[in-house]
């Protein structure tokens, strides 16, 4: 943290639940702000949505040159997923809105449909996301009921590894490029075990060789801000 005392730096944070990723920028500024007496430019590097938790990358000052580079890293994620079934955002920010039986569904068949979701594919992201369309954000266009009619992208799933199967709920560690959407993968999964499936839980665990049990949580951060405040 010595690196603030020169007003740049390169973070790791452990994003809280139901905190949007310019929250936790908002936030960092603000306390930096407080403490350092000026306004300093911050980013981060790779948005994590509102109901994901897990390791946000946070540069501030002359460090924000370096957020490109760090986006472009692979990401690794803990994903919990219901296939019983499906919202229209992929995740719990919608209400369950169908309902599929999983009965005849085993975990060897899971293990199979996951093998099939690795590699390089084409994938469309989700219509709830922060992706542009005709200068609107596709879920600014969702939320008003309208189809953003996204398009494919490609993207790399390197690892797809069946953590736990206790149906109608499994867990899942995936390791991907950037641009992998983990609420459209849920998706896929989803039509192909049952019709549909939602995400009930995700937390990023790593950033290329960034992992998130190197990260500190926003008290943390602001703790340390103190000790600086103090030390000056």
């Amino acid at each position: 943290m010595n690196e603030l005392i020169e007003k740049s730096g390169t973070f790791l944070i452990d994003k809280p639940y139901r905190w949007t990723s310019f929250d936790v920028v908002a936030k960092i500024r603000s306390l930096c702000k407080q403490t350092l007496g000026e306004r300093l430019k911050i980013g981060h590097a790779g948005t994590l949505d509102p109901l994901a938790t897990g390791l946000l990358i946070i540069c501030v000052g002359k460090d924000t040159k370096t957020i490109d580079k760090l986006s472009g890293l692979d990401k690794e994620y803990i994903a919990t997923i219901n296939i019983s079934g499906s919202t229209l955002s992929f995740d719990l920010e919608k209400p369950i809105d169908k309902k599929f039986d999983y009965e005849m569904v085993h975990c060897d068949q899971i293990q199979q449909v996951l093998l099939s979701f690795t590699g390089k594919q084409m994938q469309v992201p989700p219509s709830f996301s922060a992706k542009w369309v005709n200068g609107d954000r596709a879920y600014h266009m969702a939320r008003q009921g309208i189809d953003p009619q996204l398009k494919a992208n490609e993207i790399n799933i390197y690892e797809l590894e069946l953590l736990r199967c206790e149906l109608p709920e499994i867990e899942i560690r995936v390791k991907c490029s950037k641009g992998t959407y983990i609420r459209s993968l849920v998706r896929d999964i989803g039509l192909k075990l049952t019709g549909g499936a939602y995400l009930s839980a995700l937390r990023r665990t790593a950033i290329g060789p960034y992992s998130v049990d190197n990260a500190i949580k926003i008290e943390e951060f602001e703790e340390i801000l103190k000790n600086i405040k103090i030390g000056k």
